[in-house]
């Protein structure tokens, strides 16, 4: 099966009735438009979709009367970053930026993907944080630039 479209997500709309098989990604595959998957039931399948969109977790990438398949994203090692001040969270976002690092935030938290080197930085700044394995709604993209 070939899938080229996402018909939904699961956050959306009431379909806890149907038979649900999950395909299990890892955060970095999601803005990936041409890939080979299998479900946890064992389901083959090819996606290659038409839209430029990033898949997210929950994403229905098929669905009839009875069945779906749904994107579910694997937990991510991560850095929780929760800083105490406006000058911690300047410090932090400058150094993290600087190292081209992406981020993303829910609540008053910065998450990260695990690096020790990250980790040292916010262990010299006094910094708290944590490390933690943690599901993420959507991948962590890098953005090009140059220095010109």
């Amino acid at each position: 099966m070939i899938i080229e479209k996402v018909v939904g997500n699961i956050e959306t709309g009431d379909m806890r009735a149907l038979h649900m098989e999950r395909v299990y990604l890892e955060s970095d595959q999601l803005v990936k438009r041409i890939q080979r998957v299998v479900t946890d039931h064992g389901k083959e399948l090819g996606i290659r979709l038409k839209d430029q969109q990033d898949l997210v977790d929950g994403d229905i990438l098929y669905m009839d009367e009875k069945n779906m398949i749904v994107v579910s994203v694997k937990d991510d090692d991560l850095l929780t970053i929760m800083p105490t001040s406006i000058q911690q969270m300047g410090d932090i976002a400058h150094q993290l930026g600087n190292r081209h690092l992406p981020a993303q935030f829910e609540g008053d938290e910065m998450l990260v993907q695990y690096d020790y080197l990250v980790e040292e930085l916010l262990q010299q700044l006094s910094i708290p944080y944590k490390r933690e394995k943690r599901k993420v709604k959507q991948a962590f993209r890098h953005i090009g630039h140059s220095h010109d």
